[in-house]
């Protein structure tokens, strides 16, 4: 065995351990220098590129109108930036890369300028070189995320963008880098906004209407990405794929909402209107589908914009049209019938220590008139009177007859906002101000006052009218959609089958009917058709929740039904406005006759038969050619016309000749010639003038379109080979 020799092993032993331990230092020193000097740097990298595990959005469901028109999409918005050191530590080197941006900077501007024309040339020049010239933190100039252009542009701009010299590069060696958005689109601008509701931008979430309530359907499940580099670059692995989100089908119908709309402010910038707010529901009578919903208030600029859906979230005193539920309930319990007449005096009655005006108090009142007709004029003092009369001393049945006839009814509808009604019940015992019952409360609750409801709630009360007693719970949305497939069916719910007798209810719908025809409604009614429904004018408390400053303001409202005869559609007009003149009637009974008439207007189907004018007959004008053809197409216009000729147009034998129009028919004349020489082609279209000519050997150039004015070579003139005749067209 030989001897070990330390004196040569050991100094070996010792080299390796020096060398490791200064390799641990450096590893060490390294490491260190990344985590101190270069850490910006590195944390930006980091955020941008080295996710291992990325999130994929899915693509945002549609919302559709009825008849599937695109009302809300979701469509790619880009927020572009420049990375000025991208690429610096490749092969190209910086000095390389500096001549690159000083060779193109001046094109890269003018582009740039052509795609966004409201920033010049040299601003855009500047704005590049200020953001190449940024020192960072890690002492290297050149900005690692400076914006371009500061808005979000759609895919079409980022499409012109993407093409400009370096811009087109590669993202880790050119250095233009983006981020995406998903953009919510509607095709129709703001129709119906308040209801289909509006997106939080950046955030991707929804802020109210429909794109709330269906949030979670139709935003989709998010997919998952890996990212790994590989050979410097880096590759992104699918590992779960989003499912995009579904779509909805709602109710809505857009030229019905456009005319709705239009209807409403047209009405509100009425000099005599001003109205500071409006609302419009239109719903399907048999299945309490809305077909248009509008919510238009006044803005700082004078304009009328949807910004609240007051439609479904405005609980105000809905005034005279409640009188329809007081004795709805009053003819359903029997204390009344429409024979009965009422005192209603000059138009003032004492109620319980306060006075209760008629609207005409002034003229005199209406004196002794029947229940019908006391709603016809909108009577306070009748309704009032009979509801005191018949309630004053139980006015808790009253207030669960109007529980029973649905007026009360929570409707449960799927816009987030929705207030169900404040209808309270008789309690004397509270010292609550606002629950408190007096004596007066109930004939004023009786006439619209002393309650809180929100328009839908109104017209589903009045839908259930012209249902025949049967309330629907009105319907935004029909369906959801997967790929053009139906998923979901969202069928017509009832709440009610019955809100009152069948008798009641048909009494009710002719008294609502004569008050259009014979009362207050006038102006909301039609000469095509019979409409039917009540007038209501309400004034409401101020900000301060008073009656009496100094400002008076209004709830003007009409609710109603059309045709009345076999009622389709039911609709609410409300309109808020400060002094007079207010009515009712006059003003939104006037929104709701344009909306009727136009939404009948769409209905109507005229047969082609009657635009034909029997005693006028219209002769055609003939062209000279082939003759038969033409007789074919005037016999199969009813027009007579000669047929003193052999052969006929389904033999597919051409006869030549010539067509004059006479009284009431048409005189064709054959014309034979020799195929030797050049036809007479004036009067021809162009098919048949060309198709003779070169029948016979002869070139045609057709100039301009109608029939022949003119030709080159004169009719009789002997064929040729080689020749061609140039035709001129009228």
């Amino acid at each position: 065995m030989s001897k070990f020799k330390s004196e040569k092993v050991m100094p070996r032993y010792f080299a390796i351990a020096v060398v490791l331990t200064l390799i641990g230092f450096a590893v060490v020193g390294k490491a260190m220098y990344i985590m101190t000097a270069k850490k910006d740097y590195w944390t930006q990298v980091a955020s941008r590129l080295k996710r291992d595990s990325v999130s994929v959005k899915p693509n945002r469901g549609n919302i559709l109108s009825c008849d599937g028109q695109l009302m809300a999409s979701s469509l790619p918005e880009y927020k572009i930036y420049m990375d000025f050191q991208a690429g610096t530590d490749d092969s190209i080197g910086i000095r390389k890369r500096d001549s690159i941006w000083a060779e193109k900077i001046d094109s890269i501007a003018y582009e740039l300028n052509q795609i966004f024309p409201t920033r010049t040339v040299n601003d855009f020049k500047d704005y590049l070189l200020a953001g190449k010239r940024k020192v960072m933190k890690n002492g290297k100039a050149g900005a690692r995320h400076w914006p371009i252009w500061p808005r979000r542009i759609d895919y079409n701009t980022f499409c012109e963008v993407r093409k400009l010299p370096i811009f087109r590069e590669p993202i880790y060696k050119g250095g233009f880098h983006w981020e995406e958005f998903n953009s919510r689109n509607h095709p129709f601008g703001t129709l119906a906004q308040r209801t289909i509701g509006s997106m939080f931008g950046a955030m991707d979430s929804a802020k109210n209407g429909l794109e709330l309530s269906y949030d979670s359907i139709l935003r989709g499940t998010n997919g998952m990405m890996h990212r790994r580099k590989v050979l410097n670059k880096y590759m992104d692995i699918p590992v779960q794929t989003p499912i995009n989100g579904y779509d909805i089908v709602t109710t809505i119908d857009v030229s019905m909402q456009d005319l709705a709309e239009r209807a409403l402010i047209d009405e509100l910038k009425d000099p005599q209107v001003n109205g500071e707010m409006g609302v419009v529901i239109l719903m399907e009578v048999k299945t309490g589908d809305v077909k248009a919903i509008v919510n238009m208030t006044r803005g700082a600029d004078g304009e009328y914009h949807e910004m609240v859906n007051n439609a479904v979230s405005y609980r105000c005193e809905p005034g005279s049209v409640f009188k329809v539920a007081s004795f709805l309930v009053a003819l359903d319990d029997g204390r009344i019938d429409t024979t009965m007449t009422i005192p209603t005096g000059c138009g003032v009655m004492e109620m319980h220590g306060r006075p209760m005006k008629d609207h005409n108090w002034r003229r005199g009142g209406y004196g002794t008139i029947n229940v019908a007709r006391a709603l016809e004029v909108s009577s306070n003092i009748g309704v009032s009177y009979l509801i005191d009369k018949y309630y004053g001393s139980k006015p808790e049945e009253y207030v669960k007859g109007l529980y029973r006839i649905g007026i009360h009814e929570d409707l449960k509808i799927p816009i987030v906002g929705y207030h169900p009604p404040m209808i309270r019940m008789p309690d004397t015992k509270t010292t609550d101000r606002t629950k408190y019952w007096s004596k007066t409360t109930l004939p004023w609750m009786s006439i619209g006052y002393e309650t809180q409801i929100a328009p839908i709630n109104t017209v589903t009360f009045y839908n259930a009218i012209a249902n025949n007693g049967k309330m629907m719970q009105p319907r935004f949305v029909k369906q959801i959609m997967k790929d053009g497939e139906v998923v979901k069916e969202f069928e017509p719910v009832v709440l009610k089958e019955r809100i009152a007798k069948p008798q009641t209810i048909k009494t009710m719908q002719t008294i609502l009917e004569h008050v259009v025809s014979q009362g207050l409604g006038r102006k909301a009614g039609s000469k095509s058709f019979k409409v039917a429904g009540k007038t209501g004018t309400a004034q409401v408390a101020d900000q301060y929740g008073g009656y009496h400053s100094g400002i008076t303001r209004y709830w003007l409202s009409f609710a109603g039904f059309f045709p009345a005869d076999d009622p389709r559609y039911t609709c609410i007009v409300c309109i808020k406005k400060s002094g007079l003149p207010a009515s009712g009637g006059g003003m939104s009974g006037v929104v709701f006759h344009h909306i009727a008439e136009g939404v009948m207007a769409q209905h109507l189907k005229r047969s082609v038969k009657d635009a034909r004018d029997s005693t006028s007959l219209l002769i055609p004008d003939v062209k000279n050619g082939n003759i038969a053809a033409a007789d074919y197409v005037l016999n199969g216009l009813g027009i007579k016309a000669n047929t003193n000729w052999g052969g006929s147009y389904s033999e597919g034998n051409p006869i030549w000749g010539k067509a004059q129009i006479e009284a009431k028919k048409v005189v064709l004349s054959q014309v034979k010639t020799n195929n030797s020489i050049i036809p007479d082609v004036i009067g021809m279209g162009a098919r048949d003038a060309v198709y003779i000519l070169e029948s016979r050997g002869v070139k045609a150039r057709v100039h301009g379109r109608g029939k022949v004015k003119s030709q080159s070579i004169f009719a009789g003139t002997a064929i040729k080979e080689g020749m061609i005749c140039e035709l001129y067209m009228e």
